[in-house]
């Protein structure tokens, strides 16, 4: 019996398999799910697998409370020791395995394209992959990436209060997600992320959109401001109302300094997604940026993780950003000239 979007999402099942992962006969994809999670997103990816002649398993298991290493007392055994065995794991967690042990692990084996697509439903799938122009989006997602690579540095604003600093370190990658054919860490579409260098980064950080760190701090789309003060790229100090005591509590009862020093800082640039409390789609609305606190994955860092307990993300919202005194981005819209062209093909 046909249920809703079906073909849509068969069609989003198979532009991420056989476009972006480029699934090829007789290798082994893994899809790995939390018992909250969509299982019919899980079930097409699996069955898409197959279909394009891949060895397909799917994982479905008891959620985890938090994320990252906090994950690790929740899963079941044959769970840890199957995530770095495999050539394709798609990870659809609510409660992400990202960032965690098993996840460093499978990331930098060599062999694991490892995909992160955590908490997306039927149609947030469908927006974001299925109904995004590809070709349009690359060309976007490219240039953006190129001139950051190039700026040496940078400045972040917005209305609600980011002030933020800091300067890059060319040797570190800029994550440009839009390929998901090469071993390592990828994450969805529409969003391109770094790591500055760390004590560079001086100023304030506004979340004005959401704030996610799992568990006890899923806090989903804000309904206060929340402000770091950084110093040197580590949080000094928490300011705002109930929420913010809330995040700062959370982060001492973690009892781990790494959890605050700054992971990255990213870009919004998905033309179709919602802020609805889901972070996966949450961080990639269009010219907002977004920092993570915690954990450092090496896909951003370059070599080795810097490990930590868990990962904290928060969401500025129309954001200005200046690339070497160069203003690219003006509360939201992008306005360098190449970007602004670009954008119109994707209706922005």
């Amino acid at each position: 019996m046909a249920q809703f979007l079906d073909m849509e999402l068969t069609k989003s099942a198979y532009k991420l398999m056989h476009d972006m992962v480029k699934v090829k006969p007789g290798e082994s994809v893994l899809v790995t799910l939390d018992s909250i999670g969509d299982f019919r997103v899980a079930e097409e990816i699996v069955k898409m697998a197959d279909a394009l002649g891949a060895k397909a398993m799917l994982a479905w298991h008891s959620t985890p409370k938090g994320y990252g290493a906090l994950t690790m007392e929740y899963l079941p055994e044959p769970l840890k020791e199957c995530v770095d065995k495999t050539d394709v794991w798609i990870e659809l967690n609510d409660q992400w395995l990202l960032y965690s042990p098993i996840w460093d692990k499978a990331v930098t084996n060599g062999r694991t394209r490892q995909v992160m697509l955590g908490g997306l439903g039927i149609e947030r799938i469908v927006r974001n992959i299925g109904l995004v122009d590809m070709k349009a989006q690359k060309e976007f997602q490219t240039r953006l990436t190129q001139l950051t690579k190039e700026a040496t540095e940078i400045r972040i604003t917005n209305k609600a209060g980011t002030d933020v600093t800091f300067n890059n370190d060319p040797n570190r990658p800029v994550n440009n997600e839009i390929d998901y054919s090469t071993p390592g860490a990828h994450f969805l579409i529409g969003q391109i992320g770094w790591a500055p260098i760390e004590d560079s980064i001086n100023g304030r950080l506004a979340f004005d959109g959401a704030l996610s760190g799992g568990g006890d701090l899923e806090l989903g789309v804000l309904s206060e401001t929340i402000t770091y003060v950084v110093e040197k790229g580590r949080i000094v100090e928490f300011e705002g109302g109930t929420l913010a005591k809330r995040v700062k509590d959370y982060f001492a009862s973690l009892n781990d300094p790494n959890m605050y020093i700054a992971a990255h800082v990213c870009y919004g640039c998905s033309p179709n997604a919602k802020l609805e409390g889901c972070t996966t789609e949450d961080e990639r609305i269009w010219g907002s940026t977004e920092w993570g606190f915690g954990h450092q994955g090496p896909n951003y860092s370059g070599g080795a993780p810097r490990v930590a307990k868990s990962h904290v993300d928060g969401i500025s919202l129309a954001c200005s950003v200046w690339l070497d005194g160069q203003l690219i981005l003006d509360n939201g819209i992008f306005i360098h000239p190449d970007l602004a062209e670009l954008a119109k093909k994707l209706g922005k």
